[in-house]
């Protein structure tokens, strides 16, 4: 008998996938106050494996959310890298250590590994708090999209029809539909979008263990080249470690049918390769490997992000690449982390629909960057180290150049976002060193009315709201105290005209007064909702935190106005006599 549908709902956003792209996205939402299901196939949450580094700028990202403490707590952190290659006298020696992190202004200098399954608990006991829980098992089986040009311009509308299927067939109706469900999306191939790129010859085997080994960087991350081979070591928690095994030649290992041979890959022949390139270390063979797996390297970007902007993918369901930069889950939550606050804005009605153009435009191009440095970086761990009898190998100082010279971008600190109409770079000039379309540099500022330091990230969290920074100069100076009150004047009018009474908007305040002579409530009220939010570029009282901020920034002490988008991101400067060119930056894509 075929299966009777006994139920339809209506939801905002239905998000397909609850891996660390879903649940990020689901997460983020859910705080926003959006009307928000997340569905997976599988029956269970992840117990182990799978991703599992967590980049500087990411940690920034949970940190935004509230959830870096436990992600600090729970996971391990790895500041330094460790290089080995082949000696003159058989097996490796050290060649090198330098720091893991190499991006000069990151506010974590290190990365945290912890397994996927411990990061997406992480994001659903945060979503339990909003009422959210994963709903599962439950297997999407339709998906149609309206072509009535109306209800796509529509927020309010819902023209995404699904179908799922769990004990009873249940249709959906959503305003919005993500797809987040990995490198073999139902979603993506449902909706007509293909993947670009190509598959190497490269085979790696991955093994998570509790080691007994005499090698002495066990606990660092390291980059091994060996005659026999090449591996990567990264430490876990607890004492956990993850071996990444370079398995030799692709046809000796593939079947007919281009599929991975795993009759003939196991975790302990896996060991046993890890152990010819190991040498002159040993490593034991333990009770048990607490999980294991092959894969062929893959190196393909999504032709779309999304179809009229209605349905999107996220994740590995539209990129794909070598785990071994430590990218894939990073790049998959950083999707979320970008399209979240449109969705929100979109609909609560504060922006027009087109805003939603963007997450292509922006998180496409990275996502192609990111595929051109995996094809460097890919090549050079695979290729065969350089040695006095072959001269074409990888030396280490090849690898150890585009180690650091990539360090920005693999640790998520240099992600540039290009112009757009949410990146306006017009007055770049009046910060010079907050680049427009990258993040908002870390920086300890003071608050006036106490005295404490404060990190400016920390009043800049992720709740949907643009965070205008009004850099005033001294406002201590008579003089500059005009000024600014004119400034608040124009600025609250904008303001007040964009948003019609909302709350998209949070201003907080910086003066380069002196902490001795400065008053917070000097300032026109309408620069500071709360005496907290009232900031000063000086030091502490041990002069240990603080200071120079302005100088970091590339303000002058005319001041400047910095406006950073919800997810973190520059997206405007203007001296503070030109607030009315905000207005011509907003008009782009808020409601009026």
């Amino acid at each position: 008998m075929p299966t009777v549908t006994t139920k339809e709902s209506e939801v905002d956003v239905l998000i397909i996938g609850a891996g660390p792209a879903g649940l990020m996205a689901g997460n983020a939402l859910a705080k926003n106050g959006i009307n928000v299901r997340i569905i997976d196939q599988r029956p269970d949450k992840l117990g182990a494996g799978q991703a599992d580094g967590i980049q500087p700028r990411t940690i920034e990202v949970f940190q935004a959310y509230g959830l870096a403490d436990r992600l600090l707590k729970e996971g391990n952190q790895m500041h330094m890298a460790a290089f080995y290659n082949p000696s003159p006298d058989g097996g490796i020696e050290l060649t090198d250590r330098v720091p893991d992190v190499t991006a000069e202004s990151a506010r974590y200098p290190f990365e945290v590994t912890l397994h996927q399954g411990a990061i997406e608990s992480i994001f659903s006991d945060s979503m339990r708090c909003f009422g959210v829980e994963v709903s599962r098992p439950v297997v999407p089986t339709s998906i149609q999209l309206s072509e009535d040009e109306s209800k796509l311009n529509d927020p309010n509308a819902y023209p995404i029809r699904v179908e799922l299927l769990q004990v009873e067939t249940e249709i959906v109706h959503a305003k919005f539909v993500v797809g987040a469900d990995g490198a073999h999306s139902w979603v993506r191939k449902s909706i007509g979008i293909i993947m670009e790129g190509e598959q190497t010859d490269y085979i790696w085997g991955v093994v998570d263990l509790t080691p007994d080994t005499d090698f002495p960087d066990i606990r660092n991350r390291c980059v091994i080249h060996s005659n026999e081979g090449s591996c990567m070591v990264i430490p876990r928690e607890d004492d956990k470690v993850r071996l990444y095994i370079q398995l030799g030649d692709k046809r000796t290992n593939v079947t007919s049918n281009g599929r991975i041979d795993k009759e003939k890959l196991h975790p302990h022949n896996l060991l046993e390769t890890a152990r010819k390139i190991l040498q002159p270390y040993y490593i034991q063979t333990p009770e048990k490997f607490d999980w294991w797996t092959i894969y062929i390297v893959g190196q393909r970007v999504a032709s779309r992000f999304s179809v009229k902007d209605r349905v999107f993918i996220v994740g590995d369901a539209c990129h794909t690449h070598s785990p071994k930069a430590g990218q894939g889950m990073n790049a998959s939550m950083n999707d979320s982390h970008n399209l979240a606050w449109k969705l929100t804005h979109v609909l609560k009605g504060w922006a027009k629909i087109s805003l939603l153009k963007t997450y292509e435009f922006e998180r496409k191009q990275y996502a192609q960057d990111l595929i051109n440095f995996d094809k460097k970086f890919a090549k050079l761990f695979s290729g065969k180290p350089r040695t006095e009898d072959y001269q074409d190998g990888v030396s280490h100082e090849d690898f150890l150049k585009i180690f650091q010279t990539f360090g920005g971008f693999t640790s998520g600190i240099g992600i540039h976002y290009a112009e757009s109409s949410i990146t306006s770079e017009k007055h770049q000039d009046t910060a010079k060193n907050l680049i427009i379309g990258e993040r908002i540099l870390p920086q300890i500022f003071l608050r006036v009315a106490d005295s404490r330091p404060v990190e400016i990230q920390d009043l800049m969290p992720s709740d949907a709201r643009f965070k205008v920074l009004v850099f005033t100069g001294n406002s201590s100076s008579i003089d500059q105290l005009k000024k600014i009150r004119i400034v608040s004047q124009e600025l609250d009018t904008l303001l007040s005209s964009l948003v019609k009474g909302k709350a998209v908007f949070d201003i907080i305040t910086v003066s380069s007064a002196a902490k001795g002579r400065v008053r917070y409530n000097d300032l026109p009220k309408s620069l500071w909702s709360h005496w907290s939010k009232v900031l000063i570029d000086d030091t502490d009282v041990k002069g240990a935190q603080g200071g120079d901020g302005y100088r970091k920034y590339g303000i002058g002490p005319d001041g400047a106005i910095v406006i950073v988008r919800p997810d973190g991101y520059v997206g405007a400067i203007v001296p503070l006599d030109r607030v009315r060119d905000l207005e011509t930056y907003f008009s782009g894509f808020v409601n009026a």
